[in-house]
């Protein structure tokens, strides 16, 4: 079988990999060893990456539904878009999403997804009860919260360390429309982001948008959104009342090439930064369907390619609540200060969640992307110090580039997931090339 180039969604590293694609009844043949499972390639770095790369974006069957508990077993190369589609118009939502729907379940599972609810309902991986995995024998085998506890909980967040998720049973939610109820409010500056954040603990959605270039008694700008979903009479005197679980996917516009190399800079940064700013202060509050609020790239396809052919790098890490504030400001002002500035900077507030390998903990987490430039590794290892200095930690999902050290520092339940992955992958047949990187395989 002949290799082919292939990246994830931030067109670095490119690797040369055999692509198998799974089949039914979720089994493959080919190489065994370096070998990882694929599904849509929408994490950010080099976690599922390998040699071998086991594509299971075909086995994707609804297998069955309750629709009184509203609980969903499915295989794992079934796509949250899909799910969308099917269940919206019946009145069903999912638990907990990231803000691209172009997702497989298992890499949901794999990565264990969060989303603008963290604070209130937690990752997706909570909502899971049941999976089937492939293991490095070739068993397959159920595990739940009460069977093969181990696995289960390992593999929530795991990365695809500890098998092939075949199949996954988790709960929806019940919805009255597929619109929210949205309010757009103002921050001039870091402390009063984290203040809103504050008073907006009871709302289900909140996140916000920071215009990282701002410096000052304006460092920290932002947007925050936060929501609810909007109920029948919450549109009753609305264009919507009629469609109140209106769903569909629309065509989307598309960037047809990669954009030239440098096109995003401090300064084209900084004017859509002011614009962005300006037009969500002046629009307030209001009705919105669920796809803008939940998915706004998601509209253009192909939005990876305005970073250009070398691709980007997109940068994730949370702060214990207690050296938020602090750090912060302090990566900040490093970002200000180098005119780094993020197109896309993502601020959210994470609530408590014990977990073995998950990322998030209790704090705020900020997510940034940033072009491939000169420079750009170092001025991240400058961050990663930071970071490290008020206990933070890293996404697996979005890292390409850290060194083993300052990876493990964040996840102290490291060394019993190892020993979780060992006793059902004993040859290590599963690995991948971040896997490898951090010294985890």
């Amino acid at each position: 079988m002949s290799k082919q180039k292939i990246s994830n969604w931030g067109g670095y590293p490119v690797v040369e990999s055999e692509i198998i694609k799974m089949n039914h009844p979720g089994t493959f043949s080919g190489k065994r060893g370096d070998t990882i499972a694929r599904g849509l390639g929408r994490s950010y770095g080099d976690s599922s990456l390998a040699e071998t790369i086991v594509d299971v974006t075909g086995i994707d069957r609804f297998l069955a539904f309750d629709d009184e508990t509203g609980v969903l077993r499915c295989e794992a190369g079934v796509s949250f878009a899909t799910i969308l589609e099917f269940f919206v118009p019946k009145g069903w939502f999912l638990p907990v999403t990231p803000g691209t729907k172009f997702i497989t379940v298992g890499g949901a599972i794999a990565s264990d997804v969060h989303g603008k609810n963290h604070h209130k309902e937690v990752c997706f991986g909570n909502w899971v009860s049941e999976m089937k995995i492939l293991l490095a024998s070739g068993e397959t085998v159920l595990c739940s919260p009460t069977e093969k506890s181990d696995l289960f909980y390992a593999t929530i967040g795991g990365m695809g360390l500890t098998g092939i998720i075949l199949e996954a049973e988790f709960a929806l939610k019940k919805i009255e429309t597929s619109f929210i109820k949205q309010e757009a409010l103002p921050a001039e500056n870091l402390d009063t982001v984290m203040r809103l954040f504050d008073e907006s603990k009871e709302f289900t959605y909140s996140v916000a948008w920071i215009d990282c270039l701002a410096k000052g008694k304006n460092l920290g700008k932002s947007i925050l959104f936060r929501g609810e979903h909007a109920n029948l009479i919450d549109i009753k005197d609305t264009p919507f009342a009629n469609t109140p679980l209106f769903y569909h996917n629309k065509g989307m516009l598309g960037v047809p090439f990669n954009f030239p190399s440098g096109s995003l800079n401090s300064l084209t940064i900084k004017l859509f930064n002011g614009f962005y700013y300006m037009m969500n202060k002046m629009k307030g509050s209001g009705i919105t369907h669920l796809d803008p609020f939940f998915y706004p790239l998601d509209a253009i396809a192909n939005w990876n390619r305005i970073y250009g052919k070398k691709g980007f790098l997109q940068y994730q890490f949370v702060l214990p609540l207690s050296n938020s504030r602090d750090g912060m400001r302090e990566v900040l002002q490093a970002i200000a200060v180098e005119g780094r500035g993020s197109f896309l900077a993502v601020l959210k507030l994470f609530g408590k969640q014990e977990s073995m390998i998950s990322f998030p903990q209790e704090g705020y987490t900020l997510a940034l992307d940033f072009p491939i430039m000169p420079g750009l590794l170092k001025f991240l290892t400058k961050l990663d110090e930071i970071v490290l200095k008020h206990g933070g930690r890293f996404y697996f999902t979005k890292d390409s580039r850290l060194d083993p050290d300052t990876f493990k520092k964040g996840y102290p339940r490291l060394a019993e997931f190892l020993e979780i992955k060992k006793k059902y992958d004993p040859d290590g047949v599963f690995s991948s090339r971040q896997s490898k990187r951090l010294e985890l395989t």
